[in-house]
């Protein structure tokens, strides 16, 4: 007990009380997905009049009653769930919230990031800062050569000719690229294994500077909506990461061009291209929109390359990626990857 209220773990395998914490979510106009590590709610008298959840640093569906406002329970909720995630050895937190609850959590302590009116602030907290990555990466790009430099990010689930193609043209109108990899491990193909591929792949190529994108680029914080599809904030979530990349991410790279890909199929990516070309120009980055490169008549995608894989159809596979990628996919270590393609249609 904490006062008069009652604080519970909610267990997220039962029914009832996730459908609890979902009710006093909807009258916030919040949504839970189930989508998390840790949920905690406040209980007075048996009904819910806080909540909050952890997923990875993420601190979400932070929502206290209105009739409790200002007692200082959204403080003991945020205190809470930094514990837990102290316990999951995490000490740096974000937090994605709407523009009108900011000042409440920067009375916290927690720094803002970045905002879309009238839709999202990030804010971060705790060990670790966006300062300190934009350092990290600018001593990274130390070594590339001077003059004109572009960026791309990339997911590559996996690592095809057509990412190669767009980072290519890139080189060579560029003295030099780097290549930011998602890092967000929620791909078919792990992490590691896809930075892994965009290094070789990329080997040939002496201007290239292939790194992990990190916390701050198309991640659970900056970006949920590329993880959760459906979701109505999608255009907000594009244009807050699309602010970051231009006011911190691309000076410190020294970077004034981005490239990307013509996204004619999945809607988030297409969303997201919109609001780098409408974010970008306001910082002096321009964008350049590569069209696809087809095979055949169909465009390469790396969602055509784990359709491939399920259909065990690796002549066809062999004309869309890399030599590299493909001497990946037949050997023993890929696997794992190729019988979870092939348990799951996900287009991530």
């Amino acid at each position: 007990m904490w006062a008069n209220y009652e604080i519970r773990d909610i267990n997220l395998d039962s029914a009832r009380e996730v459908e609890a914490v979902r009710t006093f979510l909807a009258g916030f106009e919040l949504t839970f997905d189930g989508a998390v590590d840790y949920t905690v709610a406040f209980y007075q008298d048996d009904e819910i009049v806080a909540t909050g959840s952890l997923s990875g640093e993420v601190l979400r569906n932070i929502a206290v009653s209105p009739r409790l406002q200002g007692e200082g329970l959204t403080a003991n909720v945020v205190s809470h769930l930094m514990q837990q995630a102290g316990q999951r050895g995490l000490y740096h937190y974000f937090i994605y919230t709407k523009p009108t609850a900011a000042p409440m959590f920067t009375a916290l302590g927690f720094k803002e990031i970045s905002r879309v009116e009238p839709y999202a602030v990030l804010l971060e907290s705790g060990i670790g800062s966006i300062d300190e990555y934009c350092r990290e990466i600018a001593k990274q790009a130390e070594k590339l050569p001077v003059g004109s430099r572009a960026a791309l990010v990339v997911n590559c689930n996996p690592f095809t000719l057509g990412h190669k193609a767009v980072i290519a043209k890139a080189c060579a109108e560029n003295k030099a690229v780097v290549v930011l990899v998602v890092s967000e491990d929620r791909s078919l193909f792990p992490f590691a294994v896809r930075l892994r591929l965009v290094q070789q792949g990329l080997a040939e190529f002496e201007n290239v500077l292939v790194i992990p994108a990190g916390k701050y680029i198309v991640s659970a914080a900056t970006f949920p909506s590329y993880f959760t599809k459906g979701e109505a904030t999608v255009a907000a979530q594009t244009s807050l990461d699309a602010n970051i990349f231009a006011r911190y991410i691309a000076p410190a790279l020294g970077v004034t061009r981005r490239y990307v890909g013509e996204e004619p199929y999945c809607a988030t990516t297409c969303t997201y291209n919109e609001a780098l070309t409408e974010i970008l120009p306001q910082h002096e980055i321009s964008l350049e929109i590569m069209p696809r490169i087809a095979v055949q008549g169909q465009v390469i995608s790396a969602s055509r390359v784990r359709e491939l894989i399920r259909q065990d159809n690796w002549t066809a596979l062999q004309e869309l990626i890399p030599e590299t990628t493909y001497q990946y996919l037949i050997s023993p270590e890929a696997q794992p990857v190729i019988e979870r393609i092939k348990a799951n249609d996900s287009r991530h």
